[in-house]
């Protein structure tokens, strides 16, 4: 099954800005805003692809089709979530805990996002908090981190799921995601913190390393913090399966190297993306 080959997947994320390929498939603090959506922006065609031209998505379906092209996947239409409630224990279910990320890491506080509302970046490249629109019906982001320790600073990630009304909804989160850091290469986070350089890609699957998910993006970039130093190791990648999009974002620290987060950033995104079929995978 596709749950088992995500699993089994082993390797690093690779130069060129996506998850490397694996043979047979596959809150505060934290750099960028988790949970990032809407613009406001409706033209995907800065990121190639399907995206540069028709809507990207399915035809206004309300819920996954069929199956999966290339995806040992076949999500049942029954197991869609339909309300906000059954959306919000998805994203409950799937959102990595520490333990998932690797050994030594931990809750940081707050460790979850409020469930009403997720970040926006606004028009100036400033991050805000705004109620979720009416194409979401539940996001959540879950915060970890790996300890200072022995003289390193702390590595620290956030794990975000994202549950769409329709699969079309989730695929235009996909493409307004890619183009924010085409608009803003430069975003203020909040007081103290902001990321820069930033460097984008999008892939369907089968394209350029993508085996794991329908649609992939990644994000990396330079982390800049009065707390912390920098710049610092900057990488983000979010995944879509159906109406469902997961995302992992970490940054480095002194002494910590950038394959420590990557590390870190596969286990959870594997992990999540495995939670995501098994929630919605149709029976054999």
């Amino acid at each position: 099954m596709y749950r088992r080959r995500v699993r089994l997947c082993v390797g690093g994320l690779a130069t060129g800005l996506l998850l490397a390929g694996c043979s047979g498939g596959g809150g505060d603090g934290t750099a960028k805003p988790a949970g990032s959506g809407s613009t406001g922006v409706k033209s995907p065609a800065a990121s190639g692809d399907k995206r540069s031209g028709a809507p990207p998505g399915p035809a206004s379906s309300t819920t996954p089709s069929a199956s999966t092209a290339g995806l040992d996947f076949t999500p049942d239409p029954g197991r869609v979530p339909k309300t906000r409630a059954e959306a919000l224990r998805l994203a409950r279910a799937v959102a990595v805990t520490p333990v998932k990320w690797g050994p030594g890491f931990v809750k940081r506080s707050p460790y979850e996002s409020g469930p009403a509302f997720r970040p926006v970046l606004d028009a100036n490249c400033v991050w805000q908090r705004e109620p979720l629109p009416a194409t979401v019906l539940a996001t959540l982001t879950r915060y970890s981190e790996l300890p200072a320790a022995d003289g390193k600073g702390p590595i620290r990630v956030a794990a975000v799921v994202t549950v769409h009304r329709t699969e079309k909804d989730a695929d235009w989160e996909m493409a307004e995601t890619l183009e924010e850091s085409l608009r803003c290469p430069d975003q203020q986070l909040r007081q103290g913190e902001r990321i820069s350089d930033l460097r984008s890609q999008g892939s369907d699957f089968g394209r350029l390393g993508n085996v794991t998910s329908e649609d992939t993006l990644t994000e990396s970039g330079k982390y800049y913090s009065d707390e912390l130093g920098g710049p610092l190791y900057y990488y983000w990648v979010q995944s879509r399966l159906a109406q469902v999009t997961v995302a992992v974002v970490g940054r480095s620290a002194k002494g910590r190297s950038s394959e420590e987060v990557d590390d870190a950033l596969l286990q959870g995104v594997g992990q999540m993306l495995s939670g995501v079929e098994g929630e919605l995978e149709a029976p054999e």
